[in-house]
């Protein structure tokens, strides 16, 4: 088979890459694509990986680098994130953040997210056309990790553009701009005195996660300033990205199954279930990265140690040796199990609140918006194989101008 690159993938691959992950699962599911990184397509081997303290997220550990050395800001900020640490800081990094992040924690956020919704929903009722990435999905997210960081939400659009900004350095963008390291390093640079003034603004006294930082004493000792910023950064980053995909992308799946669309509206009591095999059918998150810390052997092929493996997680969701006829979108499928907020040590900490943002959001359009339909424009998805969806989703609303 042809090496697998997505950086020459089409607007069409990038929308509905499933037919391609197909052709790889069946065809070599351990295979050594482009650059000399494997990428890992079954739903059995990517857990394996996942799975083995012998594969991580730090380059460095396994003898590689990934961001170039003259954006050491960059560097050092992408360092101090929680998903590129391995134990034992990784354990005392996340073990501060988890009960805020806790299925009963986020049950007593749910009146204020819904408020939220609603508020942000509101004006749709009366527009016959709306962009729901950039009007509802997109800050519907900031808006609610704004209140769980303490920060104000009157830079809501800053946060996102530089947010972005970060973002457009990824490896996993299929046409990378030659300035987006330099573009990052700024960004990196600007969230990092943001974070460090809200820091140092703080008391102690607050219920706010960055007063919850610089309050927080592991061993005894306190968190440096740059891994308070940091761990900022990456809470508002991961904490808005991934939920504006996953509602802009649930949306799109229930105008492509009409029938489903109007059983979630008679019986609303399904969302919670629905929110799971969404995030199965097509995830807001496709690939995650990995380094082999080890020689190993994946599925009969060697995987040498400073290797970088990519686990596709959108193709092991639609593996039909775990889950039956996995192309199908389907309410009933019991799709707790899936792959979509990772598994092991890495499992997405912020998965009970994604899931409640999904729940509340889907909820509140679907009360806003009585015959919401694609508006027969392009639906452009953002060239990005990691947090995957529309960068621009325009909706009719059914309301007549």
């Amino acid at each position: 088979m042809n090496p697998f690159d997505p950086t020459g993938w089409s607007t069409t691959d990038l929308a509905d890459p499933y037919p391609i992950y197909r052709r790889y699962r069946e065809g070599d599911p351990v295979h050594l694509g482009a650059h000399g990184t494997w990428y890992l397509f079954g739903h059995d081997d990517i857990t394996q990986v996942l799975s083995a303290p012998y594969y991580g997220r730090n380059p460095s550990a396994a003898g590689s680098t990934v961001i170039p050395p003259a954006h050491d800001r960059l560097r050092r900020m992408v360092e101090n994130w929680l998903v590129f640490m391995d134990p034992p800081r990784h354990t005392k990094i996340r073990a501060l953040l988890a009960k805020r992040f806790s299925p009963k924690m986020v049950a007593g956020l749910r009146p204020r997210i819904e408020q939220i919704a609603a508020r942000l929903a509101k004006p749709l009722r009366d527009r016959p056309l709306v962009d729901l990435v950039d009007e509802f999905a997109a800050p519907f997210p900031i808006l609610v990790i704004s209140e769980l960081l303490g920060v104000p939400d009157d830079r809501l659009g800053w946060f996102r553009e530089q947010a972005v900004t970060l973002q457009e350095a990824s490896s996993a963008r299929s046409r990378r701009q030659p300035d987006a390291y330099a573009r990052a390093e700024r960004a990196a640079n600007e969230l990092t005195a943001y974070f460090l003034a809200e820091a140092d603004s703080r008391t102690g006294t607050g219920e706010d996660l960055v007063t919850l930082l610089v309050t927080a004493r592991t061993d005894g000792e306190a968190l440096t300033r740059e891994e308070i910023a940091a761990t900022c950064v990456h809470l508002l980053t991961t904490g808005h990205e991934t939920t504006t995909n996953l509602i802009s992308k649930s949306m799109l799946a229930l105008l492509a199954h009409p029938h489903l669309l109007g059983e979630l509206r008679a019986r609303p009591g399904l969302l919670p279930d629905a929110v799971d095999e969404l995030i199965r059918f097509d995830g807001p998150v496709q690939m995650v990265t990995r380094w082999a810390y080890q020689d190993d052997v994946v599925h009969g092929r060697k995987i040498k140690r400073g290797d970088k493996v990519v686990l596709v997680l959108g193709s092991a969701n639609r593996d039909p040796s775990r889950f039956d006829r996995p192309d199908e979108l389907r309410l009933d499928r019991r799709a707790a199990r899936h792959c979509g907020f990772g598994i092991g040590i890495h499992f997405c900490l912020g998965s009970p609140l994604a899931k409640a943002e999904a729940e509340i959001a889907l909820r509140a359009l679907l009360a806003a918006m009585p015959a919401f339909g694609l508006a027969g424009e392009p639906v452009v998805y953002a060239d990005d194989l990691v947090f995957h969806g529309p960068a621009r989703l325009p909706l009719t609303t059914g309301v007549h101008a």
